[in-house]
């Protein structure tokens, strides 16, 4: 077993070393949940079904729409066109 404060300790340690030094001042990957809540975005972001990303994810979709609805953060004009480009269909 680790200690959580010694999980801190080192995962604080491996940004600085692995960041330039303003990312490292900042709250990127301040948590290693960071990084798993970051590839959650991305995959909704991408325009994956929120039932595949809840499943990947380990959520329910009605847990994933809850946390991650604000993150989804996509093109309205791109958005727009697909909306159109289904009711041309």
């Amino acid at each position: 077993m680790v200690a959580s404060s010694t999980y801190s300790r080192v995962w604080e340690e491996a940004r600085i070393l692995s960041l330039p030094p303003d990312r490292a001042a900042s709250p990127l990957a301040g948590r290693p949940y960071d990084l798993r809540h970051a590839g959650v975005s991305l995959w909704l972001n991408a325009g994956l079904p929120a039932p595949e990303v809840a499943e990947r994810a380990g959520h329910s979709v009605d847990v994933l729409l809850k946390v991650y609805a604000k993150c989804i953060d996509g093109d309205r004009s791109r958005m727009n066109e697909r909306i159109e480009a289904a009711r041309s269909a």
